[in-house]
């Protein structure tokens, strides 16, 4: 069997980032960028206020004449001369001849009387021209995944639209006479399929686009039938049907399609039974059809193959080392992936496994936070040693 390591080197052989489009910001939240961010305007634009107050030349005394005011989108239109200041609202452009601003707090104003109680030194509350960035400065990157805060900064850089990757469209195929769709009749000793939805979630959460393809029974037609409709599609994600039972026949059934297969078996628990290949240009993902299996293996092959295509690095899990609360027996010969609970205590994380680490329970996998990774053959652990942990979404 191929090491995990092994296996999600050949997942990724053979990809590469998609092409571009061009998307307007209003609908680039969690896309990923295709060049880069070069601002069309500096900001601020010219020297603002950072305050309420007055606008005044340090170099004058403490009494002064107003002579004006200046607000946001409303510029005093004069010059500030020897003893003279302007009333300036937050955000206002500073008018010429002034270098500070006096905040209210400090003022005392009769009339066009201006009193300072304290000087204000050159530059007090004055945001200068382009002290948060230039025009043609670069701000983000190609590769760069867009949250809510860089949305605000390309806004203020000026730019409507944006060239950003193609979201990679992903196919998902269930797969099993067992399965039936959540409120539909539910097959005598089934259960409702639920590997399609939280695997079309994740594609979601990890930038694609999910193509659900329904349920596939456990007969050569109808997955051949449910496949096609992944002709289009950058990459095919199966669930169930790749183990060596009699009903799992999805190998055979995508090999009538021009699959030809990678691998079929990978070194760890859960998430034994792991198929990939390629179904002509388009790679194929066939995992376990137990919901614990299936997430964890989407965790370490599924969410890689999507950050090679939208071009985010790193591309592989970013394992964190936490304190374990409770012992660990001696590992197996695959490589483990315990369901758990972190805890962030005053000496850093702290990881505890939960009690049930059955492959078939959802309950468990929802409730976890983290996955305790434990190399195969891995001694026997003690509370309070030190674990490596991959944070869960």
């Amino acid at each position: 069997m191929l090491s995990v390591e092994e296996a999600q080197a050949l997942v990724l052989s053979g990809l590469s980032p998609l092409g571009c489009e061009t998307v307007p910001l209003s609908q680039a939240f969690g896309r990923v960028m295709a060049s880069s961010a070069i601002a069309r305007t500096t900001h601020p634009t010219a020297d603002v206020s950072a305050m309420d107050g007055w606008a005044v030349r340090a170099e004058d005394g403490l009494a002064l004449t107003q002579i004006g005011e200046s607000a946001a989108g409303h510029p005093f239109a004069g010059t500030v001369g020897q003893g003279q200041c302007v009333r300036i609202y937050t955000g206002a452009v500073m008018p010429k001849g002034a270098d500070a601003v006096a905040i209210q707090e400090e003022v005392v104003a009769n009339g066009s009387a201006i009193t300072l109680g304290v000087p204000a030194p050159k530059g007090r509350h004055v945001r200068r021209q382009g002290q948060d960035f230039a025009a043609g400065q670069s701000l983000l990157g190609d590769g760069h995944r867009l949250t809510a805060r860089d949305i605000g900064l390309l806004a203020a850089m000026n730019l409507p639209w944006l060239q950003l990757r193609r979201r990679p469209r992903v196919a998902i195929l269930s797969t099993g006479d067992e399965l039936a769709m959540p409120g539909e009749p539910i097959p005598e000793g089934g259960l409702p399929s639920s590997n399609g939805l939280m695997l079309a979630a994740l594609v979601q959460n990890w930038g694609g686009e999910a193509v659900d393809l329904g349920i596939a029974q456990d007969d050569f037609d109808s997955l051949v039938a449910k496949a096609k409709g992944a002709y289009g599609c950058d990459l095919l994600v199966t669930s169930g049907g790749v183990s060596v039972g009699a009903y799992d026949k999805v190998k055979d059934a995508l090999a009538s399609l021009g699959f030809t297969a990678g691998f079929h078996k990978i070194a760890m628990k859960p998430g034994k039974p792991l198929m990939s290949g390629r179904m002509g240009d388009m790679p194929v993902l066939g995992l376990p059809g137990n919901p614990v299996s299936s997430f964890v293996a989407a965790q370490l092959f599924l969410k890689p193959m999507l950050r090679r295509l939208l071009g985010v690095s790193p591309e592989l899990p970013v394992l964190e080392t936490a304190l374990l609360g409770t012992g660990l027996e001696a590992g197996g010969p695959r490589q483990e992936y315990l369901r758990a609970r972190l805890e962030r205590t005053g000496a850093g994380l702290a990881v505890s496994p939960l009690p049930g680490q059955d492959s078939a329970m959802i309950s468990e996998l929802a409730a976890a936070q983290a996955l305790i990774v434990r190399p195969a053959k891995t001694p026997a652990a003690r509370p309070g040693d030190h674990v490596s942990v991959l944070l869960l979404d």
